[in-house]
């Protein structure tokens, strides 16, 4: 089974820079997407033999995830279940017969932290969703996580230091949810590989320089790492400042 996470950086503005091209030839199972920035009904996609389910901010051009899947899930779930966190279009949650696969867009800490604060709460919130899930099944998530979680993991690791998305706050918050029973599927299989990111700037050239930051993620239950067959980063694949990212199960 393939599975693919993308932060398209608004979907209406990919669809112009060959979205359904890479759609079609990366032929997923489960195809996810972060930050649509879309409302009910701008867009309406023809994907012949995948369910669709969106989840819509209600700030108009903000935020918001999608989820395509060839297979019908027993059932869909919006948000987490706290109200603070539900009204940005972040989370979808898909239950499968064995496991629960999420997507998620993190929020951004923002320039000066001025939401790391809400942040925190946000990751704090969101374990305690997952780790409840996983009484029942394990759990697979994906996204933009918005943070980069060791130096190995972005390009300029001491001039960043601080930054929103490589805070130690943040970091750590990554690192309790690998304490936790998960496992960031990347560094799985490719704990040494450096200079494989998922996301760079728009400015000074930073795609074509390779000066990115790997915040785009698969994490799965450490319970079902043994169905884990590979994870790779689609740096070839244009059309949005982060590239699409890939965890491949039995």
């Amino acid at each position: 089974m393939k599975l693919i996470s993308w932060n398209v950086n608004g979907l209406r503005a990919v669809m112009g820079k060959g979205f359904m091209d890479s759609f079609n030839a990366l032929d997923a199972d489960i195809f996810c997407l972060q930050e649509t920035k879309l409302s009910e009904g701008q867009l309406q996609l023809d994907l012949p033999g995948y369910y669709q389910y969106w989840n819509y901010a209600e700030k108009k051009g903000y935020s918001g995830t999608a989820v395509f899947t060839k297979k019908e899930p027993l059932s869909v779930t919006y948000g987490i279940g706290v109200d603070e966190h539900d009204h940005e279009g972040r989370v979808i949650t898909l239950e499968f017969g064995d496991f629960y696969f999420i997507t998620v867009y993190v929020p951004n800490s923002q320039r000066e932290l001025t939401r790391l604060e809400y942040r925190q709460q946000w990751e704090k919130d969101f374990l305690g969703y997952i780790l409840g899930l996983e009484k029942t099944k394990p759990v697979i998530y994906c996204g933009d996580l918005n943070v980069a979680h060791k130096e190995i993991d972005l390009k300029n690791p001491k001039s960043n230091h601080r930054n929103a998305g490589f805070t130690d706050e943040e970091r750590e918050c990554f690192s309790k949810v690998l304490e936790s029973g998960y496992i960031d599927t990347f560094r799985y299989f490719y704990p040494d590989k450096a200079d494989i990111y998922s996301w760079w700037s728009y400015m000074s050239h930073a795609r074509e320089n390779n000066v990115g930051w790997r915040i785009d993620y698969f994490v799965a239950s450490d319970r079902i790492k043994d169905r884990l067959k590979d994870a790779k980063i689609h740096c070839d694949i244009m059309g949005s400042d982060d590239c699409p990212v890939e965890l491949d199960i039995e």
